[in-house]
């Protein structure tokens, strides 16, 4: 590993720290999208919101194009994220549906 070049060793370095960070976004997005699962089925809210997912497609595709990142991409990622959070959401409400 020494034989590296310096430049590779700091771009690597720079790469584990944005990783890193985008773990700790990830993970506090997910504790807001819990309070709002919590927020929906508390209320009798579907998990799913079709139009702010439309408009959460829409705004981040504009976003990655701006930052000069493949919107398609960006697409695919909010996907990912979108599907996780409403399993949560399913579960949140499953969980609070009255038991027999």
């Amino acid at each position: 590993m020494s034989d590296l070049p310096p430049e590779l060793a700091r771009l690597r370095s720079s790469i584990d720290n944005i990783d890193a960070a985008l773990v700790h976004l990830l993970a506090e997005r997910f504790k807001c999208t819990q309070a709002v699962g919590e927020l929906k089925a508390s209320a009798g809210l579907p998990p799913a919101d079709l139009d702010r997912e439309e408009q959460q497609v829409a705004r981040l595709r504009a976003l990655a194009d701006e930052a000069g990142l493949d919107p398609q991409f960006a697409e695919a990622f909010l996907a990912f994220i979108i599907a996780e959070v409403i399993r949560h959401h399913e579960h949140i409400a499953g969980a609070d549906a009255p038991q027999p």
